[in-house]
């Protein structure tokens, strides 16, 4: 298991280091698995697992001549077990076998790190919801007031979508954890089948049903769309927090430090930066997505255009959503939820969210449903520029002649719209 939060844990997964050491258990698993099948005594297998070992100033130094990071790679481990073991060191393979396997142990390490971070996220969001299932704030449609709702409803969209898109990652994680041992354009011409299926699974992966001589790119794909619709998810959110800090809304606020400053110019200035920056960095992370569907294409039985580009895309999208879930964890464990502002937000003008109800009020005492709305759509119009909605529908005789005082008071009872927050919170 890959240990719990650590920015530079998720860095060192993609360094050079870490990916020469899974290209080396590769092929020692590959070693292991012709072990299994008499191709390699055991004594030698033992002298191979206890001596192969390579540097990165070899690799480095080797490539320079031979221009290929495999080749060099092999070369220097094979100086390293000796003449009699080399033999046996990636015997049928071609070096994609040993890349494409190796890279799939990267992503699952990688995910396992982003699978914490998700089930961190997931867990302060229920538990926000939860806490706050009956504070009462408005809902909005195209950014204008709509009817009450609470602010933990809110909170517990968000913890079900991020819930879904767990399950949409762990599935494409379950496809990207392939590997291949088939040899060059995938047809095992020098290797039983055999090798493939003992090497993935000491390896604890899966063997790809079918490979050229890479694994196809449309898992790849697919597994950078996961990431990049988590980022999108968290960008909404991000947004979210935006709106509602604004100076005159004010219902939440980022954690703001006792010595932090928002403006070298405005010292009143408390700005939502942290989420602007998770902002920022979901459009990087959606841009990779395209590169990674751009590599699906590629010549016949495999090219290397996809190489190139998944050397910076694979580490640099990881590394970012490992980020920013870690940050947007942080910004949820230390938002300022100032809840006197929600419920002062739901009777601006005098109330005239809950229109919908004296509509409907209205048509029940006789009116029809165009009546009642364009009686009441007049009072709501006026309590947007100033006149205070329901003082004039008390003055109203068109109104207070169908409805009594206690009647309207009822229209203008938040309960009634939290009447069925605890049976939705019920399914959580």
């Amino acid at each position: 298991m890959i240990e719990r939060y650590s920015r530079e844990n998720m860095k060192r997964i993609w360094d050079l280091q870490s990916k020469f050491d899974k290209y080396l258990e590769v092929e020692l698993a590959v070693c292991e698995a012709y072990n299994k099948l008499g191709k390699i005594p055991d004594e030698n297998l033992a002298e191979i697992k206890s001596k192969a070992k390579f540097s990165l100033e070899n690799i480095d130094a080797i490539e320079q001549e031979v221009k290929h990071d495999v080749i060099a790679f092999l070369t220097d481990v094979n100086n390293s077990v000796g003449k009699e073991n080399a033999k046996y060191f990636h015997m049928g393979l071609t070096s994609s076998d040993v890349i494409d396997t190796a890279f799939a142990l990267q992503i699952k390490d990688s995910s396992e790190i982003i699978l914490a971070d998700i089930d961190e996220l997931l867990q302060e969001l229920k538990r926000m919801a939860f806490d706050n299932k009956n504070t009462l704030c408005i809902g909005r449609s195209h950014g204008v007031h709509a009817e009450v709702m609470t602010f933990g409803f809110k909170l517990l969209n968000w913890y079900d979508e991020l819930s879904r898109a767990k399950k949409a990652f762990l599935s494409v994680l379950s496809d990207i954890s392939v590997g291949q041992i088939s040899g060059p354009v995938g047809t095992y011409s020098n290797l039983p089948t055999e090798v493939e299926k003992y090497t993935c699974d000491i390896l604890g992966l899966k063997p790809a049903k079918i490979s050229t001589q890479i694994i196809s790119r449309d898992r790849h794909a697919r597994f950078i769309s996961e990431l990049a619709l988590i980022a999108s998810l968290i960008e909404k959110y991000a947004t979210e927090i935006r709106h509602l800090q604004k100076t005159e809304v004010r219902e939440l606020e980022e954690g703001f430090g006792v010595n932090q400053k928002g403006s070298s110019a405005m010292p009143h200035k408390k700005n939502p930066v942290l989420c602007e920056n998770l902002c920022g960095l979901s459009r990087v992370v959606r841009s990779n997505m395209l590169t990674a569907f751009e590599n699906i294409n590629l010549w016949h039985e495999r090219d290397i255009s996809h190489s190139s580009a998944e050397r910076i895309i694979f580490p640099d999208t990881l590394i970012l959503i490992d980020f920013m879930l870690h940050r947007f964890i942080e910004i949820i464990k230390n938002i300022v939820i100032n809840k006197n502002n929600m419920l002062k937000n739901t009777e601006l003008y005098g109330g005239v969210i809950y229109s919908q109800k004296v509509m409907l009020k209205l048509i029940e005492k006789g009116y029809t449903r165009e009546q009642a709305y364009k009686i009441v759509q007049n009072h709501a119009l006026n309590a947007l520029n100033g006149v205070n909605f329901r003082e004039n529908l008390l003055k109203d005789t068109d109104i207070t002649s169908k409805l009594t005082v206690n009647e309207l008071d009822e229209c203008f009872d938040s309960a009634v719209y939290i009447q069925n927050i605890d049976k939705i919170f019920a399914r959580f």
